[in-house]
């Protein structure tokens, strides 16, 4: 299914004019730009066709094209659509060999975390590659004969024909953390606590994640005859410009792949956005100068010289490259006056429309009163934390809200909480199924998906505390809260399966009854197979479909932000100021969710919970706002309209 979560594009660098070496000047990598994951895909996938076939052409018989494959969630599209391909009778992999860059240690090839089992599981167990030409690192050798494995190793996978690669937040490589030397082999390392961390989720905790790892060296993978670099998400935006604009360094080990004499960076809209020629294309050349484009560059000016917006000067805008605005919009004066009214009209008080009033410079349109909204929320708190105070405003001016929780979340509980929650519900004299319920945790086998039994009941702790999240904010959770356990996620463990019809058809079905004029959905741009990502893709598929009904064409869909990231203010289109009383309020609404607080099973690098990270986001952006030189506000929510 062709991804949907694509952002309005504003203005940029403009198409024709600028000469190549212009508009790549700052980037020390080749690299290619594509909207979306699955356009990225479908061009790599037919290079690597395309590779193989020049290859079976070309005569050698001696030895099989020589494959290099990565892990993770980055060749997961990649490694989908080269299968199809196969299926299709488009490619053969009969004069394959593969050859994987890393694996856990000490791990076997059938535990669902190895990556072996992944690379079988997501590719290899779908193509008709000979078995004797899969050569995947065995992590399940005795330490004595790890290091002349390791020699063997890299010397097969040396030189390989075609290495497909993504790489970690830090850079990494494989295993090759921070501080990785250029000259590295095939070795045994230890993983670093951050690593261990940040791969916790899959081992259902870090004290299950394994402390070592194997992994090709740099030196290895610098010997293949091609590399492609695959980045996808914006949670790869600062790496990505690092790693193709930056200083090759130890300190990003994917920097060094800079010294390659075939590479190329692939990459969707949101990893590429914090390159030059995308982020601010005014210091690389020629640009279309639209409204919004205006605006993102008028912010990012207020930034850099730490000045609101109508004291910008001519100075400041000649000395920072944007002579090119003066010329087509000028005087400086007038963008100062048009950008300050255009942000100020993005804040209203009134989500949903103020009944009865001039909406002709306000965000959301004052007709119909009241309006009917769905807000989607991937797990069971995204909807309190990412928009809680909106969400309050929405119910308290009288409209229809409505909640649909797309995921049960029943994976993000401690089995103790569980525990205690079958202890209370023990005192309070409802059945006593404490030592059922603890038998069944202790039968969990590591690795594998949780028992169904156990899934349910954390699946009914998190619904629980869904409703009172509800409740708290006013709304009716019998009638306006709807769970939909959307069936990809339903598989027990940390990977979750593919977006299916069954998915698309509940939403559908939801979206059919309510017949909404609002729909607010999660706009986290990261990992294209994350939840959210997933999600959000869910609701804009039901969206393409039911677009030819009446109630649709009259439907506005608004992207939020989760607790982690926030829109940058050139790109907004509504702001929801927020009272000192709604953000307690929303406070309160994030403490209902009693299992994600104080301790979250998977809360990567950021100690803080989840009130704290929202709360500091929102008071974040009423800081940016009032540094431009509007009115000063506790919080603000901001919204992006999603136009199609």
């Amino acid at each position: 299914m062709k991804s949907k979560t694509t952002l309005p594009v504003h203005g940029g660098l403009r198409e024709g004019v600028n000469p190549h070496d212009i508009v790549h000047r700052y980037e020390k990598i080749p690299t290619k730009i594509h909207s979306t994951e699955s356009d990225a895909v479908q061009a790599i996938a037919d290079e690597v066709v395309a590779a193989i076939k020049n290859y079976e052409n070309s005569g050698a018989e001696e030895k099989p094209f020589a494959l290099g494959l990565t892990t993770g969630r980055s060749p997961v599209g990649l490694y989908r659509e080269l299968a199809a391909r196969y299926a299709r009778g488009e490619v053969s992999f009969q004069r394959v060999a593969v050859y994987s860059l890393d694996e856990f240690y000490p791990i076997t090839a059938k535990e669902q975390q190895s990556r072996n089992y992944r690379i079988h599981e997501d590719f290899i167990n779908n193509i008709d590659i000979k078995p004797e030409n899969v050569h995947l690192i065995d992590s399940h050798i005795s330490k004595e004969e790890l290091g002349d494995y390791c020699a063997t190793y890299d010397k097969l996978a040396s030189g390989v024909d075609l290495m497909i690669i993504g790489m970690g937040e830090q850079g990494q490589i494989g295993f090759n953390d921070v501080g990785s030397n250029a000259k590295s082999h095939t070795r045994l390392v230890q993983l670093t606590h951050n690593s261990r961390k940040i791969m916790s989720g899959l081992f259902f905790g870090e004290e299950n994640t394994p402390k070592m790892g194997v992994t090709m060296g740099l030196a290895t993978v610098l010997s293949a005859k091609r590399i492609i670099l695959m980045a996808w998400g914006e949670d790869k935006a600062d790496v990505v410009k690092a790693v193709v604009e930056g200083e090759a360094t130890r300190a990003v080990p994917a920097s060094l792949l800079q010294e390659h004499h075939n590479i190329e960076v692939y990459m969707d809209d949101n990893a590429a956005s914090r390159l030059t020629r995308i982020e601010t294309p005014w210091l690389v050349g020629l640009c279309d100068w639209t409204p919004k484009f205006v605006r993102k560059a008028v912010v990012w000016l207020c930034e850099k010289v730490e000045k609101p917006i109508l004291k910008l000067t001519y100075e400041d805008y000649i000395e920072n490259s944007l002579g090119e605005l003066l010329e087509q919009h000028g005087p400086y004066d007038m963008i100062n006056i048009n950008v300050f009214n255009d942000l100020q009209h993005t804040i209203t008080g009134w989500p949903g429309g103020k009944p009865n009033a001039d909406d002709s410079t306000r965000p959301v349109s004052s007709t119909p009163f009241p309006k009917r909204v769905v807000i989607f929320s991937p797990h069971p708190d995204d909807d309190v934390i990412s928009m809680g105070g909106t969400f309050h405003r929405l119910v308290k001016q009288g409209h229809d809200v409505h909640v649909a929780y797309q995921t049960s979340g029943n994976v993000a509980v401690y089995d103790d909480v569980v525990l205690q929650n079958v202890d209370t519900a023990r005192e309070l004299g409802f059945g006593d199924r404490y030592e059922e319920v603890k038998a069944i945790i202790a039968g969990k086998e590591k690795g594998k998906p949780e028992p169904r039994a156990l899934l349910d009941i954390k699946g009914a702790i998190r619904r629980a505390e869904a409703r009172a999240a509800c409740r708290s904010l006013g709304l009716d959770d019998r009638t306006n809260a709807h769970f939909l356990n959307l069936p990809f996620y339903e598989t027990g463990g940390i990977k979750k399966g593919e977006l299916s019809e069954k998915d698309i058809e509940i939403i559908i079905e939801l979206l059919e009854k309510i017949q909404p004029h609002q729909v607010y959905v999660a706009g986290d741009l990261t990992d294209p197979h994350g939840t959210h990502r997933i999600c959000t893709e869910a609701v804009l598929e039901a969206m393409e479909r039911t677009k030819d009904q009446p109630w649709n064409k009259e439907c506005h869909i608004w992207l939020y932000r989760g607790a982690w990231q926030e829109w940058n203010l050139g790109m907004v289109d509504m702001a929801v100021p927020l009272s000192p009383e709604e953000i307690v309020a929303k406070r309160h609404a994030i403490y209902r969710h009693l299992s994600q607080k104080d301790i979250v099973p998977f809360p990567g690098a950021d100690k803080r919970e989840f009130w704290q990270r929202a709360e500091d986001r929102t008071q974040n952006t009423a800081r940016l706002y009032d540094a431009l030189g509007m009115a000063e506000y506790q919080a603000i929510e901001v919204f992006v309209e999603m136009n199609w």
